[in-house]
């Protein structure tokens, strides 16, 4: 199990820093930046570990924070997207690429459903809600909820109304998902259906227009900071695909059987 922990590490780094270009240059007309913003009652610091791993690839970055908790999704879409767009442009970049988590992913998906951005490059979403989650169903209704997981959260379950299921589809920008199956959160998963991350199932993670798509054996709290992901990451940004290995086959080939 280690030897092979280790040998897709090798891999993922020798493609990475192979014959494709790698890390990105800066154009006359640029760099590449990329726009991150954090997942429900998070900040900016759980991201700093992408953060860095981006810059040291050769990409500017702007790590956003925005109050998740306060504000409803529609408040917040335009100010937390609009920030990451003015920070990059500030180093005159040729594109702007985002890597969500979580709730993150439901802010692009808003703010591109309403309006266009010239630059843009493309999409990573780490375990987005794309189809709501079953915990908000079965939860929300709880008194505390709110106060314990924030506002926006109780826009984020599975019915035809909630802010995730009202979105389009994802047809006019590049985006590969990246879902983790590992769950820490055993009472929450109790209410999500099939494999799950511990707040989200990894069904409700896929949206129509996707690009790529890649599961992970990690939770949904940390799944931002493993190397794999971060690997993954940056290789979709630089080439609107993932690295796929037989782990992938097979878990292919286990939700075909189900």
């Amino acid at each position: 199990m280690i030897r092979s922990v280790v040998c897709s590490g090798l891999l993922l780094t020798g493609l990475l820093a192979g014959s494709l270009g790698w890390p990105p240059s800066a154009h006359a007309d640029g760099p590449e930046c990329v726009v991150l913003l954090h997942g429900l009652s998070r900040t900016d610091f759980s991201m700093k570990r992408l953060e860095r791993e981006l810059q040291e690839n050769g990409f500017s970055v702007a790590n956003i924070h925005y109050d998740s908790r306060d504000h409803s999704i529609e408040e917040l879409v335009d100010g937390a997207v609009e920030s990451g767009i003015a920070q990059c442009e500030q180093h005159l970049v040729r594109k702007i690429h985002f890597t969500t988590h979580s709730l993150g992913g439901i802010l692009v998906r808003h703010y591109l459903a309403r309006k266009s951005i010239s630059k843009l490059g493309r999409v990573v979403m780490l375990a987005p809600p794309n189809h709501g989650s079953e915990v908000i169903d079965v939860f929300g209704d709880i008194p505390g909820f709110e106060l314990f997981s924030g506002e926006p959260a109780l826009q984020l379950g599975t019915e035809n109304d909630s802010v995730p299921q009202s979105l389009p589809p994802a047809h006019n920008y590049e985006l590969g998902i990246i879902a983790g199956t590992r769950s820490i959160s055993p009472f929450f998963s109790l209410a999500l259906p099939d494999r799950d991350d511990g707040k989200v199932s990894v069904e409700s993670t896929k949206i129509e227009g996707m690009n790529d798509f890649i599961e992970v054996p990690y939770t949904h709290t940390f799944i931002m900071q493993r190397q794999e992901v971060i690997d993954q990451v940056l290789y979709f940004l630089r080439n609107g695909r993932f690295i796929h290995t037989d782990r992938d086959a097979t878990a292919a080939a286990g939700s075909e059987s189900l």
